[in-house]
């Protein structure tokens, strides 16, 4: 019988926006008047369109009690929404990080994903077009693997490549490089002497906690759904063409698969907006400003002011397990002859794909 996983004690924390959320109208007068402020006519364009908020200190939700005393959230966080291939997003992270000036740029990297920005045009082992948000990158491959396998296991990594695979066949329509606006992030932070922080979870954390949010029955279909989208001829729909952002991939998986809407997007946007307001790198900040993919607004918003301070971060990164260890071994040694075929025939098509 295939059983879903348990509930985490801390899943009522996890509030997504309700439907009649909307975060423009939320901070959109907030919004307007700092950009007016700033005296660049290019922001409340981007403010008009939704691609642009702020939301100050006085929007926060409390303060929890159980921080140290000596931490002081940003006085203002400025939310830039992009679009990973387009190149008007580029220009948008530039003039607003210019604009602005802030202590802090906070993208939607975290430490395995962090080489997308300083992948260049002259790389040759690593080429623009086939990276994407799912690489393994870093001077060592073995390493990233590694890292990928400590983190989040043998089936997050299996997961991981496979999603690899698929997101740069989907793509690669665009002809253009993915992450084009971290890069110019990193490259106007290090200009205007900012300080750039890595604000999403780990993605071995958050494919590991998808995984187990899926029933046996559920992972055997993702499986095969993502084996045929690989092994596919290249005519490929337009609107799997369009898929071509971890976001949109993500939301066209969640559509066949509900619970992944709460690990993949739901947790992500409140990781995110706790790296914007509360983690050390942002203390006693003056100024933040994340880059993310437009997707994740409304969620980044809705948590940065209906936080209560219930939600600790051990919660947002926690992997927590009531299985035996005599279920865990069993588990393990199917899991990993599973694993191991996974990879095997995913090699196969790595040769012939990238």
């Amino acid at each position: 019988m295939a059983a879903g996983p348990t509930p985490s004690a801390t899943a009522a924390s996890f509030r997504p926006p309700p439907p009649c959320f909307d975060y423009r109208a939320a901070v959109l007068a907030d919004t307007r008047a700092a950009a007016a402020a700033a005296g660049d006519p290019a922001l409340a364009a981007l403010v008009d369109s939704g691609a642009l908020v702020r939301v100050p200190r006085r929007r926060f939700g409390p303060v929890p009690a159980w921080r140290p005393p000596d931490f002081v959230e940003p006085e203002e966080v400025w939310i830039l929404g992009t679009s990973h291939l387009s190149p008007d997003s580029v220009a948008d992270v530039e003039r607003v990080l210019r604009a602005v000036q802030p202590d802090n740029a906070v993208v939607e990297l975290c430490r395995s994903r962090a080489g997308i920005m300083y992948v260049s045009s002259d790389a040759s082992d690593e080429p623009l077009l086939k990276s994407n948000m799912f690489s393994l990158g870093g001077a060592k491959f073995f390493g990233a693997v590694n890292r990928s396998i400590n983190l989040g296991g043998q089936s997050a990594l299996a997961l991981r490549l496979l999603l690899a695979v698929l997101s740069s066949k989907i793509s690669s329509g665009a002809n253009r490089p993915f992450g084009e606006e971290f890069r110019a992030a990193r490259k106007v932070s290090e200009d205007i002497g900012a300080q750039l922080v890595l604000g999403d979870r780990p993605i071995e954390i958050t494919l590991e906690r998808a995984w187990k949010s899926l029933t046996w029955d559920q992972k055997t279909k993702l499986v095969i759904s993502l084996f045929r989208g690989i092994t596919s001829t290249p005519d490929t729909p337009q609107d799997e063409k369009t898929a071509a952002s971890p976001y949109e991939l993500y939301q066209k998986l969640s559509t066949s698969y509900p619970s992944l809407l709460q690990p993949l997007i739901h947790e992500r946007d409140m990781f995110l907006a706790w790296s914007l307001k509360r983690s050390k790198a942002v203390n006693k900040s003056k100024t933040v400003v994340g880059v993310v993919g437009k997707g994740h607004m409304n969620g980044i918003v809705y948590a940065l002011i209906s936080d209560q301070g219930d939600l600790r971060f051990r919660d947002l990164v926690g992997r927590a397990s009531s299985d035996t260890w005599v279920s865990s071994l069993i588990k393990g040694l199917v899991r990993d002859t599973i694993i191991g075929l996974v990879l095997w025939a995913l090699y196969e098509q790595l040769q012939a794909v990238l």
